[in-house]
């Protein structure tokens, strides 16, 4: 199962190249995920990198014939094929951003880079601590109740009522 997690405060170099923290790739299994990614731009205009297999069978198939609109479904893989592009490691773990991807997702020299399950986000750092501070409340009730449930699923299972 893909799970990649961690926060990294990272430098975009002068040939506009990011390294990929060798703890992040190598929580990737190449022969699953694959070796390279998918840079795309996502929600409220943060780029993500999916491993290219997952991006392929996940999300670029995500909208199949029949479960939504051709008028929707055609919407989608229009937007989402254009503002998508493979990406590949260099040997020092690096992937190539492009102009107009750094300028879609604000970001300068620096970027927060962080793993959030199935992909890799890259923030501009500003924006990564407002979006901490304004989700700080939301994510500690959250956490009470995953704590909740985790009890809960324990009790269970020791026969506790």
């Amino acid at each position: 199962m893909l799970f990649l997690t961690g926060q990294y405060d990272l430098t975009i170099d002068d040939k506009s190249r990011l390294s990929v923290p060798s703890r992040v790739r190598e929580r990737i299994d190449v022969e699953e995920y694959g070796g390279a990614f998918y840079l795309t731009v996502g929600v409220n205009e943060v780029l993500y990198l999916y491993p290219d297999k997952y991006y392929y069978e996940h999300i670029a198939l995500a909208v199949a014939p029949g479960t939504v609109a051709p008028d929707e479904s055609l919407a989608f893989d229009r937007v989402n094929g254009a503002r998508a592009g493979r990406v590949e490691l260099d040997r020092q773990g690096r992937v190539l951003l492009g102009e107009r991807a750094r300028r879609s997702g604000r970001l300068g020299d620096q970027v927060t880079l962080i793993g959030a399950r199935n992909h890799l986000e890259l923030w501009n750092p500003e924006e990564w601590q407002a979006y901490l501070r304004e989700r700080s409340a939301d994510h500690e009730k959250m956490l009470l109740r995953v704590h909740d449930e985790v009890l809960r699923s324990e009790r269970e299972k020791a026969g506790w009522r």
